[in-house]
């Protein structure tokens, strides 16, 4: 019998340039074989397109269920953009409604979610970075805003409990983020490393809630920050103390963390080094996003194979998913969209 670790592939996740699979993309992925991919807008025209473009993309790396990534949030983080696709709720409105009526708030998260999956499934795509556990801060992290539920670490979790429900009854796979926490960052990581400079216990009663409390989820995601408490040198993405104290300790995650994209500015040195540092560091997968060829390759060149826990948990996950859809279930798309109209109405109208 073989060994399902066998043949494992690399420790990295790779973008591509635009809404067409090219050739030497191809070969290149062929011969590096990644993980899997993430997809963002310049990727996304209309759903023939991207299904084409998935179904391309693990054709080249021969891995029909490879993993396919998005950031498909709703607000100001949506890959999919009308008019081919619906407008997306963003977090803070289910926070809102929230602070009204916290169950009627996780039927609608819920709803949404489920509706989220149903668009990204038909295309290929089974895995949406979600939920976003960050905290809302004032003034808060201009990289989160409104990507937040809320500034309540208990409505955080609830709400993103209720979202990774609706994923996964779509067939669609959560990885939290931003572990261990990157709502109250001053500075935006895609351009600055921010600096997180407040004690322990104060995290402990609120940042790190939304996160211990799903930390039962198969995935989740590093935030390129300090934690001065922990390590003031290193970003929680590179540094061994903050993975192995904080999110492997304190928060008790032990399902596989993949880096925010290596490609943002909060990281210094070349793409070889940013990668070597973030596995070391304790990451399991890299995560690089701007499908240039370039730096993809340094990426492949110094990256390992992904771990055989991580893998092993990854066909785990996939294989979980079979169980939490319904048996059998027809979704109704437009009940679930005049539901998701009726609950976000009677907020407004509040």
């Amino acid at each position: 019998m073989s060994n399902p670790t066998e043949g494992r592939p690399g420790a990295y996740v790779f973008g591509c340039a635009g809404p067409e699979l090219l050739a030497d993309e191809a070969e290149f992925f062929a011969d590096a074989k990644p993980f899997g991919f993430i997809l963002f807008a310049r990727n996304c025209v209309s759903p023939d397109q991207v299904a084409k473009l998935t179904r391309d993309l693990r054709a080249c790396i021969g891995r029909p269920d490879a993993a396919v990534l998005i950031d498909e949030e709703g607000g100001r983080v949506q890959r999919l953009r009308p008019p081919q696709w619906r407008d997306t709720p963003a977090a803070a409105r289910f926070g809102e409604l929230a602070a009204v009526d916290a169950e009627k708030a996780a039927t609608a998260c819920r709803l949404n979610a489920r509706l989220i999956a149903d668009d990204l499934t038909p295309i290929g795509i089974n895995v949406d970075c979600l939920p976003c556990l960050d905290l809302f801060h004032a003034p808060g992290s201009p990289a989160i805003g409104s990507r937040s539920f809320s500034h309540d670490p208990e409505l955080v979790a609830l709400l993103g409990r209720a979202q990774v429900d609706g994923l996964r009854s779509g067939g669609v796979l959560p990885i939290m983020k931003h572990m261990p926490g990157h709502g109250r960052a001053l500075v935006d990581s895609h351009y600055e490393l921010p600096q997180l400079d407040i004690d322990l216990d104060s995290l402990r009663r609120s940042d790190f809630h939304p996160f211990r409390a799903l930390a039962d989820l198969p995935m989740g995601m590093t935030a390129h920050i300090v934690v001065k408490a922990i390590d003031p040198v290193w970003p929680a993405t590179q540094s061994p103390d903050v993975i192995r104290a904080l999110i492997r300790g304190e928060i008790g995650f032990s399902g596989i963390l993949f880096s925010d994209d290596i490609g943002m500015h909060a990281l210094s040195g070349g793409f070889a080094e940013r990668t070597e540092r973030a596995l070391q560091a304790g990451c399991d997968l890299v995560l690089h996003c701007s499908g240039t060829m370039d730096e993809m390759r340094e990426v492949a060149r110094v990256g390992s194979r992904i771990s055989e826990r991580a893998w092993t948990q990854w066909l785990s996950a996939r294989s979980g998913l079979a169980g939490a859809r319904g048996e059998g279930e027809v979704f109704d798309r437009a009940a679930a969209l005049a539901s998701l109209a009726e609950f976000l109405d009677e907020t407004a109208a509040g």
